[in-house]
């Protein structure tokens, strides 16, 4: 029984779907009228006889499919002049005893591909004014020129009502002259060196890292993370990091060398920010790197403020990185100001550059805190003792539109001191 259509009162405008066509192109095969076929999908006529007319498609003379079917038929079959405008149905279709040309069919897997494009490219461009795209890519330009992600320069300019995924695409799609390489994470990476395995540093089977997955997950989770951070290979400085967990701020001090009275000496000056009493309440639990520079445990526990009866000090197993990969990941931000492979010289770093490496990285909004910044958080977590820790490092929680996590902004500090460029 044939469907009875709504009329167009009872519903809106659609689009042919996919089980349409395919109704369309079976009743075709089969001969029926363009009214019967306007019955049976509840469209009008003039729906189904422009469909016909405007998917069919040509098979001969042409060899391959996709071509519209040409406007000019004459001399062609008469079929092709009027109602059914296409092949289908006829007895010769396939060209069995059938020597006119073209011939034009109409496929519903083809017509739906048709549409479906038209569709897209009728919704390709921008939704936007020519004068609100601008103001939006000049925006997302100076973030991403700032070492800001895209879901970062979203985040701090709500303003703009756009998505991240929304900035990928258009740096992708070349707006505004941008490109991939403008995305730190697309271009920032090579193969690495694989070198001889370091010697790890010995340590008490009470401080492995097997004990320290003992300890209760809540506990864990309130742990600082510990490691150094290599410059040029001519360059013996190091900056010393320490990463917290539960605030992803990361402090980074510089030290003479990579020896373990440089770690020590590093870790004293945090000792001396704080006090005895200050450095219990803040580094309750420590992670560190297995390198030799942490080898003296007994003095950087001491340092720590561990007493007897305790442990504060863990290593991690040599070669696995990703048991403290938080301080490993917040590398990367550090990475972004004192790039490797460009000629940065950490001999040369001094503690004003160091300050405002931290200011930057650490006033950085992050995804993990809602888009706070981790010195912002680190005051609301440690209150006195943070800002103890600040204020003996220099760092300062920047305003947001001052953020450039580039070399640059390190430079033009170094310049406006009088002092030589960190690169050679």
């Amino acid at each position: 029984m044939a469907k009875k259509g709504k009329s167009p009162r009872e519903r809106a405008y659609s689009r042919l779907t996919r089980h349409e066509r395919n109704a369309v192109e079976r009743m075709l095969d089969r001969g029926k009228g363009a009214r019967e076929i306007a019955r049976e999908l509840g469209r009008s006529p003039s729906t189904v006889a422009n469909e016909v007319a405007r998917h069919r498609f040509v098979t001969a003379p042409r060899s391959m499919y996709g071509e519209p079917a040409p406007g000019d038929l004459s001399g062609a079959c008469e079929r092709l002049q009027s109602w059914p405008r296409c092949c289908n149905g006829c007895k010769r279709r396939r060209g069995y005893g059938c020597n006119l040309k073209p011939r034009v069919f109409y496929s519903a897997r083809m017509a739906q591909a048709a549409a479906d494009a038209e569709l897209v490219e009728s919704r390709r461009g921008i939704d936007e004014t020519e004068e609100s795209v601008a103001a939006k890519l000049s925006t997302i330009r100076s973030c991403l020129s700032r070492g800001l992600s895209p879901e970062q320069a979203v985040a701090l300019h709500p303003e703009m009502g756009i998505s991240a995924s929304t900035v990928y695409r258009w740096v992708d799609a070349g707006y505004a002259e941008m490109t991939n390489l403008d995305l730190r994470r697309k271009v920032g990476y090579k193969p690495r060196k694989r070198g001889a395995p370091k010697r790890p540093a010995p340590h008490s089977s009470r401080r492995s890292h097997d004990e320290f997955m003992r300890l209760p997950e809540d506990v864990r989770a309130s742990a600082w993370e510990m490691d150094t951070v290599e410059g040029c290979a001519a360059d013996s400085a190091r900056l010393l990091t320490l990463y917290h967990r539960p605030t992803s701020f990361q402090l980074a001090v510089p030290v003479a060398d990579g020896t373990c009275a440089s770690a020590l000496a590093g870790i004293g000056l945090v000792r001396d920010a704080l006090g005895e009493e200050g450095v219990r309440r803040v580094f309750r639990l420590v992670a560190t790197d297995n390198g030799s520079e942490f080898a003296d445990e007994a003095a950087i526990a001491g340092l720590l403020g561990e007493r007897e009866g305790e442990t504060r000090l863990f290593y991690c197993d040599p070669m696995r990185a990703d048991q403290k990969g938080g301080c490993e990941k917040n590398h990367e931000e550090i990475r972004k100001l004192l790039p490797k492979g460009q000629g940065i010289r950490f001999d040369r770093l001094t503690r004003a550059d160091a300050a405002l490496v931290m200011s930057q990285v650490n006033s950085e909004p992050r995804g993990k805190l809602g888009f706070r910044a981790p010195a912002e958080m680190l005051l609301a977590v440690l209150g006195d003792d943070g800002r103890a820790l600040l204020d003996a490092f220099g760092v300062e929680l920047l305003e947001r539109d001052g953020l450039d996590l580039t070399p640059r902004c390190v430079e033009r500090a170094r310049a406006g001191r009088g002092e030589a460029p960190l690169a050679d």
